[in-house]
């Protein structure tokens, strides 16, 4: 359970109808497995004690008073288990029967939870024996229940926290009631709950997997909560229905873990520390419950913090969508946003041209194709954008010519201007050696670039296109008032990752010589030119300085997007890139991450603008406000504990 990961899981037993025994030998099998995987939180099935298909065997007293004892079995039998667990049962009081989730740990009931919506339609017939929970709530609370000879909570408003692990807060709800309108589980978390916990037996016919999947998903989201959904399955009655199993475990809108036709287990992990710090983000999720303390009543448990080993999925290229099958869509979807944010710029200042300088690098190749897709937009001739290659004393013959070929390929207007000798002027201006490789010998170089595209922006009355991206943002690899500067950003909010993998589809997309060149792009190392050629090749390879752009873009995603402190981001790498980096060198590029991010951030603060086009962006007027002298002790204090 530490950094807020709680293992949970959704199980379904073979079952036998009415053979209250049997089942609950296969639950405490079940529950025992559980928790030898370190589960901590358990959803079974409704009603499965006696199985959801027993129709009016419900009425008979024999069938209740087995559940009963079979209930008993249970608890005597897992009170060795240091999981939450809630199952499914039929549960009289005061001459009604109620469809109830019944929640324990350690052999002790917690409470019990009535289902509240009760469906009467299509294959359903519930209300023939059950009534809804929502109906008798202050009654319940103020009498109680007695079950298994323990006096037992019994009402709708119920919540489970644990008192050792914070956000680890737990609600129930049953099958029909998260197909509502009005959910039970938007009061559950409005009162706290960060998972919650739904009993289900939804019988399976073609199409209705992919609907349910769709709830399970959606209500994760919108209530920014952990959804474990256990589904009935095998030994239900196949009189008429026939029942998948089908259990699926969704944190946030993301599903991440899912199984149909089977029986036994599904495992993941809920981050609730994610949850949480995702709800404090957005300041339209509720506060909290506002109704008087009587109405909901919190059950609160010890629960000693154990280490949790990971099972979730976590990628290790975040930015970049995880199904292959949709990747293509995604990309000309990003492709789109960003051109048009500059075909409104264009419109909005009159501009006939766009000018850009393209090095043959990969961050320029991606800004001058989305530039040629706002000018498609517009409806203009690509000879407006002005791409212009710059070579100085690092421009090697291969990045030159892929410049010269791509611009081309794509219609662009192209242009040489050698800065060379004006760099040389320069130089001799201010006293600064040829010999002298320091950093004033290379921003020299980004900041004359920079000046010759402003000023013929200037005589075709166009804009400066920047190519820098969002890792560079982060970093601060970038030249003040150099590339660092531009009219307008495409590629700001782009991490460079993620601007590979949008080279790589449109050289997959458009193909022929330009889809060549851009192979040829991808195939170059990354690097700023800025020094003399060695034999003619690149002398200054960006990642042997800063880091793996990979690493760096997987902290920043992690540490700036979700918040994560840094323990937490070095466990998550550590799993993501397992087999690739070791913990010494995730743990070497994660300080270098956060002491450039911190130091860095005076050249965030006046970014020119540029398009949102994902979850993260660095903009002082968008998402990122952060001042410019903000220490970084406490972050790398932490991190030098984690060693």
């Amino acid at each position: 359970m530490r950094d807020g990961f709680i293992k949970v899981a959704a199980g379904t037993p073979k079952i036998r109808v009415a053979d209250c025994d049997y089942n609950a030998g296969q639950i405490i099998a079940l529950m025992k497995e559980a928790a030898a995987q370190g589960v901590k939180v358990l959803a079974l099935p409704e009603l499965c004690v006696t199985g959801y298909t027993c129709g009016d065997l419900f009425s008979q007293s024999t069938l209740l008073d087995g559940a009963e004892r079979a209930l008993g079995r249970i608890l005597e039998e897992t009170k060795e288990l240091d999981m939450l667990t809630a199952l499914g049962l039929p549960v009289r009081y005061q001459n009604k029967l109620y469809n109830c989730a019944v929640v324990i740990r350690n052999g002790e009931i917690f409470g019990a939870v009535p289902k509240t919506y009760i469906p009467s339609y299509g294959e359903f017939y519930e209300s023939r024996w059950f009534t809804s929970g929502e109906l008798g709530t202050a009654l319940f609370q103020a009498k109680g229940l007695v079950l298994c000879d323990n006096d037992v909570p019994f009402h709708t408003k119920q919540i489970f926290r644990c008192e050792d692990v914070p956000n680890f807060i737990v609600g129930v709800e049953i099958c029909e009631d998260l197909w509502a309108a009005e959910p039970p589980s938007n009061a559950l978390i409005q009162a706290g709950a960060t998972i919650i916990l739904n009993l289900s037996a939804s019988d399976e016919v073609a199409g209705k997997a992919d609907y349910r999947r769709r709830l399970v998903t959606g209500q994760s989201a919108r209530l920014m909560c952990g959804y474990v959904y256990a589904d009935a399955g095998e030994g239900e009655s196949s009189t008429d229905l026939v029942f998948s199993g089908h259990n699926m475990i969704a944190e946030n809108g993301t599903m991440l873990a899912e199984k149909r036709f089977s029986t036994g287990l599904t495992v993941s992990e809920i981050d609730v520390d994610r949850l949480a710090y995702e709800r404090q983000r957005v300041n339209t999720f509720p506060a909290g419950d506002t109704s008087p303390v009587s109405e909901f009543h919190c059950f609160r448990f010890d629960m000693t913090p154990s280490p949790t080993p990971l099972t979730r999925p976590v990628s290790s290229s975040p930015f970049i969508p995880a199904d292959e099958s949709s990747r293509g869509a995604r990309c000309e979807e990003i492709m789109t946003i960003a051109a048009l944010g500059l075909k409104k710029r264009m419109e909005h200042t009159g501009s006939p041209c766009a000018v850009l300088g393209l090095s043959g690098g990969l961050d320029s190749t991606l800004a001058l194709l989305i530039t040629a897709k706002a000018f498609d937009l517009l409806g203009r001739d690509r000879k407006g954008i002005l791409a212009v290659t710059m070579p100085c004393f690092g421009t090697t013959h291969r990045t030159r010519s892929n410049a010269e070929i791509l611009a081309r390929e794509l219609g662009a207007d192209f242009m040489e201007v050698n800065i060379g000798d004006a760099v040389k002027q320069h130089f001799a201006d201010i006293g600064q050696s040829m010999e002298d490789h320091s950093v004033t010998f290379e921003n020299a170089q980004a900041r004359e670039r920079t000046q010759v595209l402003m000023d013929l922006a200037n005589r075709r009355g166009g804009l400066v296109i920047g190519t820098g991206d969002l890792s560079e943002l982060a970093l601060g690899w970038a030249t003040y008032n150099g590339d660092h500067m531009s009219m307008y950003a495409v590629n700001a909010s782009i991490p460079k990752t993620l601007v590979r993998h949008l080279v790589a589809w449109e050289a997959e997309r458009l193909g022929g010589r330009t889809g060549e060149v851009l192979r040829d792009i991808l195939d170059t190392p990354v690097s700023p030119e800025l020094l003399p050629p060695r034999d003619g090749e690149i002398a200054q390879i960006t990642e042997d300085l800063v880091g793996p752009y990979e690493l760096h873009d997987f902290y920043l995603y992690y540490a700036v997007r979700w918040g994560f402190p840094p323990r937490k981001v070095l466990r998550l790498a550590s799993r993501a890139f397992e087999g690739r980096y070791d913990r010494e060198t995730l743990l070497k590029w994660l300080k270098n991450f956060y002491r450039r991010f911190f130091s860095q951030q005076f050249k965030r603060s006046c970014l020119p603008d540029g398009p949102k086009v994902g979850s993260v962006a660095l903009s002082p007027r968008g998402d990122w406000r952060m001042p410019s002298d903000a220490v970084v002790k406490l972050w790398l204090d932490e991190l030098e504990e984690a060693q």
